[in-house]
C-alpha cells in the first residue's frame, strides 16, 4: 500500500497538468539573506528502504527544471559540501469533493404567472464529483544550520497528460510558477 501511494504521488505530479490556474505559494525566513545564495545542491537520499520508490522520469523533470529556473536566477549547482543551500522536494495527493445540487422550479403559479414559479412541478438534481490535487513542494535549506530558509508549493487538480512533452511542459510551467517571487523580496517595514 505504500508503494501504491508513493507511485501515485509521483503520477500527481505528472498529471498536475492541464492546469487552468496554479495555486502557487511561498515561505521564508525573514532573517536569511538570499544575497548570499549563490550555490546549492539537491538532498541525496539517505534512506536505502528499498519500498520507497520515486517515478524516476518525473524525478528527472522536476529536478531539470528546477535546474534551469535556479540557473536563470545565477544560482549554481555544487557539490553538496561546498553549496549554500541543500534543495528538496516532495509531493503530496489530497482527495477533494465537490457537491452541487441545482433545483428548478416550474409551472404555473397564480401569483407570478406562467413558468418559474414555487408552484407546479419541482426539481432537484444533486452531483458530487471527487477530484484530486496534486502538490509539489520545494524547500531550500542553509547548509551550514540546517535551517529551512524558503519553502514554495504549487498546487492543481490531477488532470491526465497524455504524451512525456506534455508532462515536461507542465512540470516546466508549475516549477517556472512556483520560483517567479525567489527570491523574496522583504517588505518595508
Amino acid at each position: 500500500m505504500k508503494n501504491f501511494k508513493v507511485i501515485l504521488a509521483g503520477l500527481s505530479l505528472s498529471m498536475l497538468a492541464g492546469c487552468s490556474s496554479l495555486k502557487t505559494s511561498s515561505d521564508y525566513d525573514p532573517e536569511a539573506n538570499f544575497n548570499d545564495v549563490n550555490t546549492y545542491a539537491w538532498v541525496e537520499k539517505k534512506t536505502q528502504d528499498s519500498r520507497y520508490h520515486l517515478d524516476g522520469l518525473m524525478d528527472q523533470r522536476v529536478r531539470t527544471a528546477v535546474d534551469s529556473q535556479l540557473s536563470l536566477k545565477g544560482i549554481k549547482l555544487t557539490d553538496p559540501a561546498k553549496a549554500d543551500v541543500l534543495v528538496n522536494y516532495l509531493t503530496k495527493v489530497d482527495k477533494k469533493i465537490n457537491v452541487d445540487t441545482f433545483n428548478s422550479n416550474y409551472g404555473y403559479n397564480p401569483y407570478y404567472g406562467h413558468g418559474w414559479g414555487m408552484s407546479g412541478s419541482m426539481y432537484s438534481q444533486t452531483t458530487v464529483r471527487e477530484y484530486e490535487v496534486g502538490t509539489l513542494i520545494l524547500d531550500m535549506v542553509n547548509r551550514e544550520s540546517g535551517q529551512l530558509i524558503w519553502r514554495g508549493s504549487v498546487a492543481d487538480t490531477i488532470r491526465d497528460q497524455n504524451t512525456p512533452e506534455e508532462r515536461v511542459e507542465v512540470v516546466n510551467q508549475a516549477i517556472s510558477e512556483m520560483l517567479k517571487n525567489y527570491p523574496p523580496k522583504p517588505t518595508a517595514k
